[in-house]
């Protein structure tokens, strides 16, 4: 799957990252991780905490796929609204999501500060506004579902937008300590804690098959190299190539753009470096970086060929600095890093995971969707606590078969 093309700033953060070696013997392991990304290296951080033998397998270098891409926005909030989730779920369903999510941001921040890497994470407000007058009444909603449910937030009026911005929005829901992190650095520092643990961590191995041996219990993976890796479990946590292993009927994917500009001197005319997202669909979307960049993303479009995609990166970078310039004409900015790129979401806008009977014993880490980072740690808590404890009550809101409030 050609996943993304252009130029990508996250790495230039870290130009020192560490390496690891090839695997170049067979190996035998209580669980296997395929896929040394950001969702793998979530799962890595919570099984070094066991007593089991782990390994990690990355294709390429970790980090080098969709952790590139990714804008890490750190939200409970996404694309579908609570208040239309709770129509498909049921409103039990939907508090227990949202109370998850909450902990995933929490456990993000509790990780970042465990580990020697500077994750570059920072708590941030987020505006939220209504991209037209339509969409007021159901931010409204929105607003009134989350205050009830213990959510630190405000709704502000027309007025209100416009005493803090330079841009003036209809309606907006203002959330107090959602946060950002660099999603490179982020999924360094997790791996390189999990290695000091004593967890096996291979870049340059890629897996190139797979069988599972009844009478061992295990599944075998062979490699491209043509090595041998047998696991009690594995957790398949490869982002988007994941869907070339096992095809998922509620993924869906479209393209998406991102500009990242060259260093701001001033930022007062931004309240607060506030996260920035809207109703439109496809939405804009913003934030700052911790040397003092703007990153600009979303015009998506429903295209899923590469080449069309890449087709459009030069507009759509140039559509990304048009738009950021009308909310904030006075700061000025140039594209220094710009990119296309698949993104996942699901039909429901729920995230994924897969257990599926051709794949004993294993895990389908799909965390797609808008808040894919925080999608990625709460679903790797639940899949290491089953594998542990041979259980975990929140895993079945999470199945590709999940139990729908209106199925009959």
């Amino acid at each position: 799957m050609n996943l993304q093309s252009g130029t990508y700033y996250w790495p230039t953060t870290f130009p020192d990252a560490p390496s690891y070696p090839a695997l170049e013997e067979d190996l035998s392991c209580d669980v296997l991780v395929i896929g040394g990304g950001s969702s793998g290296a979530q799962c890595a951080y919570y099984l070094a905490e066991t007593n089991l033998d782990v390994a990690v397998i990355e294709k390429s270098t970790i980090g080098s796929g969709s952790t590139c891409t990714n804008t890490a926005l750190l939200q409970y909030s996404g694309e579908k609204m609570f208040t239309d989730l709770i129509h498909t779920f049921g409103i039990d369903y939907i508090e227990r999501h949202l109370q998850l999510l909450k902990e995933a941001i929490n456990e993000i921040e509790k990780a970042s500060k465990s580990v020697s890497i500077d994750c570059e994470f920072n708590r941030r407000d987020t505006l939220y506004s209504a991209s037209c007058a339509e969409d007021v009444e159901s931010l409204k909603k929105e607003y009134e579902f989350l205050k009830q449910h213990n959510c630190e937030l405000t709704f502000l009026t027309k007025e209100d937008i416009e005493a803090k911005y330079p841009f003036s929005r209809d309606a907006a829901i203002y959330s107090y300590n959602d946060a950002e992190i660099n999603p490179f650095r982020f999924t360094h520092a997790l791996l390189e804690h999990a290695a000091s643990k004593g967890v096996h961590i291979y870049e340059h191995t890629e897996m190139n098959g797979h069988h599972f041996d009844e009478e061992r219990g295990k599944m075998i993976i062979s490699t491209k190299n043509g090595k041998s890796i047998q696991a009690r479990y594995i957790i398949f946590a490869a982002g988007y190539e994941g869907i070339e292993m096992k095809k998922e009927k509620k993924a869906s994917f479209v393209s998406t753009y991102t500009v990242t500009t060259n260093p701001v001197d001033n930022f007062s005319p931004w309240y607060n470096r506030t996260l920035i997202w809207e109703t439109a669909r496809p939405y804009l979307f913003m934030r700052t970086t911790r040397d003092n960049r703007i990153i600009i993303g979303g015009l998506d479009d429903n295209t899923t060929y590469h080449e069309d995609r890449d087709s459009k990166l030069i507009h759509k970078k140039k559509k990304l600095i048009e738009e950021f310039n009308k909310m904030f004409p006075s700061i000025q900015v140039q594209p220094e890093y710009y990119l296309a790129a698949f993104y996942g979401g699901t039909l429901d806008g729920i995230p994924i995971i897969g257990k599926y009977r051709e794949f004993p014993n294993s895990y389908f880490l799909f965390a797609f969707g808008d808040n894919g980072t925080v999608y990625s740690q709460l679903l790797s808590k639940i899949i290491v606590k089953e594998i542990v404890e041979g259980e975990s009550p929140d895993i079945a809101l999470y199945l590709q078969e999940r139990p729908l409030h209106n199925k009959s």
